[in-house]
């Protein structure tokens, strides 16, 4: 993929992720942030499959933008044609290992696993 759409896609998952985040934030507001963190309502908030697909859309948004953002930082640290292979490789790997992870915790709350 050309840099230059890498680069695009970048500048897109930081303005949905500035944008959810947002909506995030003041869904905690509206709630008491301090009453927001109780376990009780931590569980309900998952169980809210409304709530509990933005907090995966805000994952996944923000799991690309952090990988690719490293992804570029190591790129600039050292060029070589391996190198870049290897680095755009492992933030992809790393990438898919934290939203498979997330979503697990996801997907376990809100069938009532935990």
């Amino acid at each position: 993929m050309r840099e230059s759409v890498i680069m695009k896609i970048h500048y897109g998952t930081a303005l949905a992720a500035v944008a959810l985040v947002a909506v995030h934030v003041l869904f905690r507001l509206t709630q008491g942030f301090v009453d927001s963190l109780t376990y009780e309502s931590v569980i309900a908030n998952y169980r809210f499959l409304p709530y509990a697909g933005m907090l995966e859309i805000i994952l996944i948004l923000l799991s690309i933008h952090g990988f690719n953002g490293l992804r570029v930082i190591l790129l600039e640290l050292k060029q070589g044609r391996s190198y870049e292979k290897a680095v755009s490789y492992g933030c992809i790997a790393a990438m898919i290992a934290i939203i498979a992870y997330g979503s697990r915790t996801i997907f376990m709350t809100n069938m009532g696993m935990v």
